[in-house]
């Protein structure tokens, strides 16, 4: 590769990088002003026109505000795992299906799973460094309910790599043209909804932070900065878990207006679910995992495995 060629994937992906930032800012104003409605109130709507410009306004006063760290904390983990959060958060995004050419390649679901094991360290040390007890006991939560989800989400990718027999997030558009996988997976398509809200430590499951019981979780001894990072860091993974849910379930037609439509109306659900439903409780969202969601994904795996042994033999 040329030194051409390294500088333009390097200048494609800053781009990138920069949308998928404008995409969270006015993902946090698209949360804060269905979550008003809801309640029954406005929501911003003071900072610019109906409060277009709030997220930008929050993010210089977060950036600009005085950063505090525990004396007895761990500094250099403590300091950096909010940066590595947001950095795998952002680097998932490399996966997109371009059609012009970008970072796209073959092994697209792989590096997929693989960022997601990643990014239960940066959780796990940022409440680990933090030398707090109630950050070390929401640390604790988030990894065990993210690698209990991270279970059903890889078997049900499984079963896709089986349908599509590939790894490449382009094949599911050429395989959805005709038919969505919606319709011929649809239980599989509500396990993989629910599993990305507890992937992403959303309501009903946002046990790493329930303020109830653990002041504000992993994250309680952050401030400014190091919080706004963590932050943004969760709502790249909604935007990314709510584009491979249209790609996988939704037809993918990747490029077009309607993919755009149906991202948002998929990161709509996410904050539709905050705003209706009650936490769940612990014994339960490890019981869904382990005795509901596996047995399902399971079996799936399984039926897709022998239809695919029984197309090849056919055809051969």
């Amino acid at each position: 590769m040329q030194l051409n060629d390294v500088l333009l994937l390097l200048l494609e992906s800053l781009i990138m990088f920069i949308c998928v930032l404008v995409g969270v800012a006015f993902l946090t104003l698209l949360e804060r002003k269905v979550l008003g409605y809801i309640q029954i109130r406005k929501g911003p709507n003071k900072v610019g026109y109906c409060g277009v410009v709030q997220p930008f306004s929050d993010a210089i006063k977060l950036f600009t505000k005085e950063q505090t760290f525990p004396v007895t904390s761990n500094y250099l983990p403590y300091y950096f795992s909010p940066i590595f959060s947001l950095f795998i958060s952002l680097l998932i995004w490399v996966i997109m299906p371009f059609h012009f050419g970008l970072n796209s390649f073959s092994l697209g679901l792989l590096f997929f799973l693989c960022c997601t094991s990643v990014g239960v360290y940066t959780v796990m040390i940022a409440g680990w460094a933090s030398n707090s007890i109630y950050a070390l006991l929401g640390g604790l939560r988030a990894v065990a309910q993210t690698i209990s989800y991270e279970v059903c989400l890889a078997l049900i990718l499984i079963s896709f790599i089986i349908l599509s027999s590939g790894y490449d997030l382009y094949y599911f558009n050429i395989y959805q043209e005709m038919l969505w996988f919606m319709f011929i997976t649809f239980p599989l398509m509500i396990v993989w909804f629910a599993s990305s809200l507890a992937e992403t430590n959303r309501t009903p499951f946002d046990f790493a932070e329930g303020e109830s019981e653990l002041v504000s979780g992993f994250n309680v001894e952050y401030s400014s900065g190091g919080f706004a990072l963590i932050f943004m860091a969760e709502y790249a993974s909604i935007l990314f878990m709510s584009m491979l849910f249209v790609m996988l379930f939704l037809g993918g037609d990747f490029g077009s207006v309607f993919f755009i439509l149906k991202l948002v109306l998929v990161s709509f659900a996410f904050i539709w679910v905050r705003g209706t439903l009650p936490r769940y409780r612990y014994d339960k969202l490890m019981y869904l995992a382990w005795k509901s969601f596996l047995p399902v994904s399971l079996n799936y795996l399984l039926f897709f495995s022998g239809m695919k042994i029984m197309m090849v033999s056919f055809f051969i």
